[in-house]
């Protein structure tokens, strides 16, 4: 098969004849900083960064304009940043700082080198790490500089895009942590809504019973049935099938069911405060089952209250100091379930809790959209670069 009109073939791949292949070291100027004692940092000076982003800050800078570095040690090596202005960078990095003289573009090389594997450059049978000289000779497709300045902007304004998306799912995170508290504790209360709460003891709503039992490992990824994963209710307010995997369980055994309107709950964790995660299940799925390292709640027939509610409520902040308060151990935590269940919940009407749910829902109906566009995102920007930076698709 012969090469594309206005094409030619080169050693990094087929390029437009107008662009040219050079090796980094050609168009860019490398070197390593010196690296700053952690016992020399600041509280309010600029940031440093390390091999693994800002790891402190210092009372001066060595650079007052952004860079491209390429983490040169450690388990990110070979990773590519874009610093701030004004900042420190250590001997865990290595600048690579645009030869404007030899017409290239900062930004563009930042893209550039974004789009390329640094990982070949690897060297070291110990700690990983990249030095000057196989950096240097990496070979780069290199488009004039009009063709250049085209590029880096395209791609500078689905980064723009990609921020403003980070800021405001991080502030509606904290609207909704906000809301949490105030709704969840009584402290807000919804239109319409009036009266005291009530407490209520959460074994007085329902019954737990365990996951499966009598399990090995060769038992778990295949079968016929199905089994809520640990990472699954740890992770989600409310249990997706995709949270599932493939269990075998045979007829013969007593195992417990999992059923819709069931709480379940991680009965140990590392940490006290990531005990008894709580979610919901909405869905009837038969055969469906836990895992061995989390327990279910199954309301009582008569018990009032809204399942989804009672979820938040675990997740909230009150209700993370609560079950921090049980958990138990050193290295790992667990959870007494008797405890558990003598746990008093303060709780509105069960209208009041269906309303307050719903509010959180919508909230994180809101949050998943704007994951979900902040992911199609960025894999348009990885899209975008593999086509410009090849130069399969012209910008000039």
């Amino acid at each position: 098969m012969g090469v594309k009109a206005g094409y030619k073939q080169t050693d990094v791949g087929d390029i437009p004849e107008q662009w040219a292949v050079k090796a980094l070291g050609e168009i860019a100027n490398l070197y390593q900083p010196t690296t700053i004692s952690a016992n020399l940092f600041t509280e309010d000076g600029y940031p440093v960064y390390g091999a693994n982003g800002v790891v402190g800050q210092f009372h001066s800078f060595n650079h007052d304009s952004w860079q491209v570095t390429v983490t040169c040690r450690g388990s990110t090596c070979g990773t590519v940043n874009r610093t701030v202005e004004k900042c420190w960078i250590t001997g865990n990095a290595m600048v690579v700082n645009a030869d404007h003289s030899r017409d290239v573009d900062k930004a563009f090389l930042y893209f550039l080198l974004l789009g390329s594997d640094l990982t070949r450059c690897i060297t070291g049978t110990g700690q990983p790490q990249i030095v000057r000289a196989p950096l240097s000779a990496i070979r780069l497709a290199i488009p004039p500089p009009p063709e250049q300045r085209a590029i880096a902007e395209a791609l500078s304004d689905v980064d723009a895009l990609l921020s403003g998306l980070d800021r405001l799912i991080a502030k509606k995170r904290d609207l909704k942590q906000a809301a949490m508290q105030q709704l969840l504790t009584g402290q807000t209360r919804l239109p319409g809504f009036r009266g005291d709460w009530e407490v209520k003891r959460l074994g007085d709503l329902g019954m737990i019973y365990g996951g499966l039992t009598g399990k090995s490992k060769e038992d778990f990824g295949s079968g016929e049935n199905f089994y809520v994963t640990f990472m699954g209710v740890m992770s989600n307010v409310v249990i997706s099938r995709n949270d599932l995997d493939r269990v075998r369980v045979s007829s013969l055994e007593s195992q417990n069911n999992v059923e819709s309107g069931d709480l379940l709950f991680n009965g140990s964790s590392e940490s006290p405060e990531e005990v008894a995660m709580c979610s919901l299940v909405t869905f009837d799925l038969p055969n469906l089952y836990l895992n061995s390292f989390c327990f279910g709640f199954r309301p009582k027939a008569a018990a009032s209250f809204n399942g989804l509610f009672l979820t938040y409520l675990m997740r909230s902040g009150s209700g993370r100091e609560m079950v921090k308060s049980l958990a138990q151990g050193s290295t790992r935590y667990n959870l007494s379930k008797g405890a558990m269940l003598n746990t008093l919940l303060r709780l509105p009407s069960e209208e009041e809790q269906t309303a307050i749910a719903q509010v959180l829902s919508d909230m994180d109906a809101e949050l998943a959209a704007l994951e979900t566009r902040r992911e199609k995102t960025r894999q348009l920007k990885q899209g975008m670069m593999q086509v410009l930076l090849t130069g399969r698709t012209r910008l000039v």
